[in-house]
């Protein structure tokens, strides 16, 4: 007979509308509010529409499922995942939780940013006309590294808050996956989506909206035949939907085993697909009034990314009527997404460490986290922090994001040839079958178009450098960085697995899945230990 072992019980959500509210609070971050209306106005305007679908259609919803496939089918982690799927795969789950402690201690202070503006737009901190110089002089204290290095200056308004922020996100992961992580959304989701939804409606009203609307709206044919508009389009789904970088293996491997797979990955798609455009309509109706405000076209006065949120924004609070009113929405909204994103990036790092050591929630969630949050206010809340923040940014989701996206489809695809088993437990437990066309999708076009993004990324920062930094800080904290993710990401693949892990040492799981020991209906099923293989052999 053969021997076996139970693994302890795994957390999992209270239900699946529950993982669904967390699944789509990953998604719908920072990057959904500030910029995608950008990308898409750029990309076209309303024919931007046609690309964005395209992609979401043919690459992000596909890999969605596919993360959800891997996670729930060798429930674990990223790294007890790909282990599972084969020993050689592993390092892939830790390149992949590497990536998110990278993105953990810099998005953590963004949201720290949003949570002070939101208190200085129901005072009109900034002043009027004094927008852009609050924000970099007076609030971040902005210092050039070319010229002062690495500073170790403590900014007190940025560190005050960003302490705040890692309490509380500490607080909801040691409460576990339920309590804590459902909960949180369970809370934070609805509340974001009517704050988003009155900031539209109070944006929608303003002088000027319609101008911005046409703006963001009409469509721009002839961007079509550009391919760096597909490109586009293709490289903000990935990021866009939390796909490829360990945060949906994770959630997906908390599921109960028989759970309707592709019809939560679809609901959670088209939701963070609509939340974007509800998020264009408010912004570019709120750049319209400020483009008439100030007598210019809207092209004037679009931007993305930090300029959008904390200069453009609080310039449009401080000209429009009730504009505190806005500015808490705004910022508030800013918030509550950067939390839930933040709640699900930590929650990749924290069970990939309580799988491979074996220890409780409380412990491995302080061990994660209390580090992460030091090095967060060491790097961010100091006087060139701004520079320290773009930098790693920029090459994390390049380099990062990007490549372990392509190196995981083709291992999957090609080297392990995985995507037959994968299609099988995604066609038994959902409500619709994918088949073939998503093996295609996956195996083919997904590569070729992470492909073509990665090599356009490296030749444009081989041939200019990144935000024209001093080399020795590109080498840092760019390409020193993302080489440092790859060679750590094989170093912790060679640690031995705790005695007490979840990981049991077999080298084909798949194989045990498919054995008379598999028992599909537990939320917890056992798992061959280390001595199972030769203990099968002698029965």
């Amino acid at each position: 007979m053969t021997a076996t072992t139970q693994t302890p019980k795994r957390e999992a959500f209270g239900s699946r509308n529950v993982f669904i509210l967390s699944a789509i609070g990953s998604a719908v971050g920072l990057g959904n509010i500030w910029r995608f209306p950008y990308v898409a106005y750029e990309g076209g305007g309303g024919a931007f529409l046609i690309p964005y679908l395209c992609a979401l259609l043919t690459a992000g919803i596909p890999l969605l499922f596919l993360d959800y496939a891997i996670g729930h089918r060798y429930r674990g982690s990223a790294p007890l995942a790909f282990r599972r799927m084969h020993r050689a795969a592993e390092p892939l789950g830790w390149w992949q939780v590497l990536i998110c402690v990278v993105i953990a201690v810099y998005y953590a202070v963004i949201v720290a940013w949003a949570g002070m503006y939101t208190w200085f737009s129901a005072q009109l901190t900034w002043g009027p006309g004094n927008e852009e110089g609050f924000f970099f002089t007076d609030f971040l204290r902005s210092a050039d590294v070319a010229e002062v290095g690495l500073s170790g200056e403590f900014v007190p308004q940025v560190g005050i808050p960003l302490v705040v922020v890692w309490l509380l996100v500490i607080v909801i992961m040691a409460l576990g996956v339920k309590r804590g992580i459902g909960a949180a959304n369970m809370i934070l989701m609805p509340l974001l989506t009517v704050m988003f939804a009155v900031l539209v409606v109070q944006s929608l009203f303003l002088p000027g909206a319609m101008e911005g609307l046409n703006a963001f709206f009409t469509p721009d044919w002839q961007a079509l035949a550009d391919p760096a508009v597909w490109a586009s389009a293709y490289g903000h789904i990935f990021f866009s939907l939390s796909v490829a970088f360990g945060i949906m293996v994770t959630y997906s491997s908390y599921l109960k085993r028989k759970t309707d797979l592709t019809g939560s990955g679809l609901v959670v798609g088209f939701a963070n697909s609509g939340f974007e455009i509800l998020a264009g309509i408010g912004v570019f109706a709120a750049l319209g009034f400020m483009a008439q405000s100030q007598g210019v076209a809207v092209d004037g006065v679009a931007s993305s990314g930090i300029g959008l949120a904390f200069v453009a924004f609080p310039t449009i609070v401080s000209q429009a009527t009730g504009g505190s009113i806005i500015g808490v929405l705004f910022f508030g909204a800013l918030v509550f997404a950067g939390i839930t994103s933040l709640i699900s990036i930590l929650e990749v790092i924290v069970a990939a460490l309580q799988d491979k050591l074996g220890w409780r929630r409380v412990r491995t969630t302080l061990v994660v986290t209390i580090p992460l949050a030091v090095i967060s206010m060491a790097l961010f809340s100091t006087t060139t922090a701004l520079s320290v923040l773009d930098t790693t940014d920029a090459f994390v989701n390049a380099f990062g994001i990007m490549a372990v996206a392509l190196v995981a489809v083709i291992v999957v695809a090609w080297l392990l040839h995985k995507l037959p088993v994968l299609v099988e437990h995604l066609d038994r437990r959902s409500s619709f079958r994918v088949g073939r066309i998503w093996k295609l999708l996956v195996g083919v076009l997904a590569p070729l178009a992470l492909g073509y993004l990665l090599i356009s990324e490296l030749v444009t920062k081989i041939t200019e450098p990144y935000g024209g930094y001093p080399d020795w800080f590109l080498g840092v904290f760019g390409w020193g960085m993302v080489v440092a993710l790859v060679v750590l990401g094989l170093l912790l693949s060679a640690l031995p697995w705790g005695a007490h892990s979840h990981a049991k040492d077999d080298p084909d799981y798949d194989e045990f899945l498919q054995s008379e020991d598999y028992d599909p209906d537990p939320e917890t099923a056992a798992v061959p230990t280390a001595s199972a293989p030769s203990e099968r052999s002698e029965a």
